[in-house]
């Protein structure tokens, strides 16, 4: 087991994003707040109102 896991990390190329890489959330930043929490909200929020029209439809 120890012999296949040694392998695979010897393949991952260097530059590749890994786990390990992963710098916390800045919400101080407008883009991430934008993207991690206003864009999700929203999409819901319109499929919500999408279903509701398209069902009213019927």
């Amino acid at each position: 087991m120890l012999a296949i896991y040694n392998t695979l990390i010897l393949q991952l190329p260097i530059g590749t994003p890994n786990p390990d890489d992963n710098q916390p959330l800045d919400f101080t930043d407008p883009f991430e707040v934008i993207v991690i929490i206003i864009m999700p909200i929203l999409a819901f929020l319109f499929y919500i109102l999408w279903r509701k029209k398209r069902k009213n439809k019927k």
